[in-house]
């Protein structure tokens, strides 16, 4: 079982979507894009647990909150539709009256009988969750469907609680399910399990009888029981004996309900014979125990559709690494969400769906396609330090080279500090920084960001005009000083202060300082030497920290605040409220 296709419409921060899955992949993008919107939609429509809260859904599940409409008008609906593949023998069974044929390539269901023999149509249904809120009872409705029946005219057939359970779809919301995982509320891992496996807890009757028969603190000496009888004494000066008799503690709340969400697993702390409950165990084993819960929920569905948010939350890199492994071995389909270059170079490049949002809530998604220049060996070898941090980001700055690459950043930064009202440094911005390692690298790097969506700048040396036309055509805006390296720049525009305060405070290698024996009295052909010997070490992006604002040239200055001005462009002012007349006076009634 696997979801092939999903739509969207008016949910949370997505006014529309339609994305396709392949059969594992990792959704990618900057916060609040909708990554986990994405969850909670599939969870609507796929969820078992879902459809038994009330409401299923509130003000909130509505985009830009918009629910209510005039009487004489169709009302606002939360919709969200998956296109379920992969379905196994049984499930056909079950569904059949539902089944349609789905073109995996194509991306389009089959309307001729004939068709559907090929070998890249698959049996499919699907279910649609519909939300809307009812103005007669003053609350917020929704169920799920079938979506072949609202095609076929008449009532629409519901998709139950019982066709979700028999689907398997497992949803783990990081942390969040953790706190109950060995627990027994429903909905609960350790529930889940107990159902799958046929078995009922034979507990409740007989727990509840041997609590019913506990009284606490019944020893005289604790003093309780003492007060309490005295209590007895005072009560029956003023009612009958009949209507009150030795009160005296016990367990409260004695139901199967109240019982679900106080019991829960203690698991030992250390080599002693202490424990603990479960979720006061640390944020990785309680994770590692979720997985392990998880997989015995796979092992026992066999077809399931496995969706995790953000598996690296607490988790080290090769724990990460095995999660991915072990859920893409246990589960049909697995669906997540990282921020994580180590989950991430674990999936292939068709794997990796990466999302975009415009203003109006219509969602995009792209899938990464390398230019010529990107051979598929150095994307993987370069994955972690040159295209995840991009490929997660919403803005991308293309350096030239690895000099550039740090300075930009360094003196945005500094500049922020030092006058914060009029820059910001690139991280506060969303800006993350792609070293291209060259400037003939500048254009494919601008085309591979720009097609996933992402607002991509630029900035190098002087280039020739062809070069400089071809890098324009794909970035948001090219930022290209006249010098042949930025390290002539920044010395040419720099200050004698700021050079001889950075010549005192570092240390000099021994080749350099016999060249350079009075380095103040050349210090630009000093500091020159030393940035060629030290770009490794990025000795300019140090330089650049130890200046104030008038050392830094302002041509890297007018960079920082064009970036401010176009990542976060000034509001208009918000005039005050005038009254009526235009400069006149306001009557007694209007104030009021």
């Amino acid at each position: 079982m696997k979801i092939a296709g999903l739509w969207i419409q008016n949910f949370r921060g997505i006014k529309s979507a339609a994305l396709y899955f392949p059969d594992h992949v990792v959704i990618v993008g900057d916060n609040n894009v909708g990554k986990s919107t994405i969850f909670e939609a599939i969870d609507l429509v796929l969820g078992p647990d879902r459809m038994s809260r009330h409401p299923r859904i509130d003000e909130h599940d509505f985009y830009l909150g918009e629910y209510f409409t005039a009487a004489e008008q169709p009302r606002i609906e939360v919709q969200v539709e998956a296109i379920v593949t992969a379905l196994s023998d049984e499930q056909q069974r079950r569904f059949g009256d539902y089944i349609e044929w789905w073109n995996t390539t194509a991306k389009t269901f089959e309307q001729k009988i004939g068709d559907v023999d090929k070998p890249e149509v698959q049996a499919a249904i699907r279910v649609r969750f519909v939300g809307w809120y009812d103005p007669e009872d003053d609350d917020f409705t929704g169920d799920t469907y079938f979506a072949k029946t609202f095609d076929d005219g008449g009532n629409p057939i519901p998709f139950t609680k019982k066709d979700k359970q028999f689907c398997g779809f497992l949803y783990l919301r990081s942390l969040r399910t953790a706190s109950r995982a060995l627990s027994l509320e429903h909905g609960s891992l350790l529930d889940i399990i107990l159902r799958l496996k046929e078995i009922r807890p034979q507990m409740w009757e007989k727990t509840i009888g041997d609590l019913g028969q506990f009284t606490v603190a019944a020893d005289p000496a604790l003093g309780i029981s003492g007060v309490l009888n005295s209590i007895d004494a005072a009560l029956k000066k003023y009612v009958p004996r009949e209507w009150g008799v030795s009160p005296h503690l016990k367990v409260t709340n004695l139901t199967r309900e109240s019982l679900r969400k106080v019991i829960a697993a203690f698991i030992a702390t250390g080599e002693g014979e202490h424990a603990a409950p479960f979720y006061r165990q640390g944020t990785g084993t309680i994770n590692m125990l979720v997985l392990a819960m998880l997989s015995i929920i796979a092992e026992g569905k066999q077809n399931v559709i496995f969706a995790m948010e953000e598996p690296e939350t607490a988790i080290p890199p090769y724990a990460q690494k095995r999660i991915v492994h072990e859920v893409r071995k246990l589960s049909a389909q697995s669906i997540f969400s990282s921020h994580s270059p180590y989950i991430l170079e674990e999936f292939g490049i068709e794997d990796i769906c990466v999302l975009t949002r415009n203003p109006d809530g219509t969602m995009q998604q792209a899938n990464i396609e390398l230019p010529a220049s990107i051979k598929p060996k150095r994307y993987r070898q370069d994955f972690r330090t040159r295209f995840c941090e991009g490929l997660l980001s919403r803005r991308v700055l293309i350096a030239e080279g690895a000099t550039e690459a740090a300075t930009i950043p360094a003196a945005a930064r500094r500049l922020s500090e030092l006058a914060p009202n009029t820059y910001s440094s690139l991280e506060a911005l969303g800006i993350c920084t792609v070293d291209a390692t060259g400037e003939k690298n500048i254009t494919d790097l601008g085309k591979l960001y720009s097609g996933l969506g992402k607002t991509v700048y630029a900035v190098c040396d002087q280039q020739a005009r062809k070069n400089q036309q071809a890098i324009e055509s794909v970035v948001a805006k090219l930022y290209m000083h006249g010098e042949a390296g930025i390290e002539d720049l920044v010395l040419k525009n720099t200050t004698q202060a700021a050079m001889d305060r950075f010549i005192d405070a570092i240390e000099w290698p021994p080749h350099l300082a016999a060249n350079f024996p009075t380095p103040k009295t050349a210090a630009t052909a000093a500091l020159s030497a030393f940035f060629a010997w030290s770009k490794g070490d990025l000795g300019l992006a140090e330089f650049i920290a130890q200046c104030s604002e008038a050392e830094i040239p302002e041509w890297i200055r007018e960079v920082c605040r064009d970036l401010c001005a176009l990542c976060h462009p000034p509001q208009p002012p918000v005039s005050p409220p005038q009254p009526d007349g235009a400069g006149g006076e306001a009557n007694a009634d209007e104030l009021v």
